[in-house]
């Protein structure tokens, strides 16, 4: 098995719902293990800012998958939630990016590991940092080290830990 992590976000709907949902669904599929799973971050939108703040967090799972299988996974999850098609970086019901896969690079058509904005967006680090600070990143850098210099670089991207969404979220995968 390999580990991987997973950024998910949604700015429509119940989100709370929605990411606990996509969580539940991705642990149950075959040839997927959940791992852990950070808090949600509340991020103003990126790309397209006349929309809904976003609920984010990241997850780790172990899997069996070929990346291009957990990549049809992820799609399916995003399907069964209701993603629609939108103008790039829109509202979106839900989005699920796989984001690393350590000892795995590839550059395809469909698919980029790791993630190629990985380092530009603080909705994707300061949760995946919650939960692997130590993995290395393009350019030598530590997932912690990245996180703090983007949040020097980039202070204007607004990304918060949600308190309040989080417990939501947790009662809801509880039930």
């Amino acid at each position: 098995m390999a580990e991987a992590a997973l950024g998910l976000g949604t700015n429509l709907g119940d989100r709370e719902a929605a990411l606990a949902r996509a969580v539940d669904l991705l642990a149950a599929m075959p040839g997927i293990t959940l791992g852990a799973v950070s808090r949600l971050y509340r991020s103003a939108p990126w790309g397209l800012a006349n929309q809904p703040d976003f609920l984010n967090l990241c997850l780790l799972i172990d899997t069996d998958l070929q990346p291009a299988d957990l990549l049809a996974a992820c799609k399916q999850v995003e399907e069964k939630l209701g993603r629609q098609a939108r103008v790039r970086w829109g509202p979106r019901e839900m989005d699920v990016d796989i984001l690393l896969m350590p000892g795995v690079e590839m550059d395809t058509e469909s698919l980029v590991i790791p993630h190629p904005r990985i380092t530009e967006r603080r909705f994707v680090l300061e949760p995946l940092s919650q939960l692997v600070p130590d993995w290395l990143l393009a350019g030598g850098g530590t997932v912690k080290s990245m996180t703090a210099a983007l949040r020097e670089k980039a202070a204007e991207q607004i990304c918060e830990p949600d308190e309040a969404a989080t417990r939501k979220f947790a009662l809801l995968r509880a039930c």
